[in-house]
């Protein structure tokens, strides 16, 4: 109790807990995975467009690393989905849950690194210019501040119990 009366932190058993972290996870999975899936879904089709054909060497590299991260990504992303039908009913959801979450936090990274070289390869075929570099550095910044500074700041400003 704090000097007010009022509890700090959740009354709940170890079971509950886990229960209410796997709803909160699989929620977020929910954001991710969508956005993961249309991108994953835009880039399988262009392999099969005209200009593919043109692009030169090191942008076909580009795509073909950035496919493949989208689908590692993508597997990341769903894993937590297989992992809780898989173990479902074996009592074992505060494992679950961190797995999972540690699968989540991959397939975060992996969909940064995909977002990254999307934009890396659509900016290198739409400018041709030599400053592609700087803005998709500058757009990776952005996303590093939003998915991880910001959290992380608060994290460090707000401790936990």
């Amino acid at each position: 109790m704090t000097q007010e009366g009022r509890r700090t932190g959740r009354d709940e058993t170890q079971e509950e807990r886990a229960d209410r972290m796997w709803g909160e996870l699989i929620q977020e999975v929910r954001v991710a995975q969508t956005g993961v899936q249309i991108l994953f879904g835009f880039l399988l089709t262009v392999v099969f467009q005209p200009k593919y054909a043109t692009l030169a060497p090191t942008d076909q590299v580009i795509y073909i690393v950035t496919v493949v991260l989208g689908a590692c990504a993508t597997g990341a992303l769903i894993g937590p989905v297989s992992l809780h039908r898989l173990v479902s009913g074996r009592r074992v959801k505060p494992q679950a849950v961190c797995i999972a979450s540690r699968l989540t936090f991959v397939g975060l990274v992996l969909l940064l690194a995909t977002m990254t070289s999307s934009l890396l390869l659509i900016l290198r075929v739409a400018t041709h210019d030599g400053y592609v570099p700087y803005l998709v550095t500058a757009v990776v910044v952005w996303y590093l501040v939003c998915w991880y500074g910001l959290p992380l700041w608060a994290r460090r400003r707000h401790p936990g119990r």
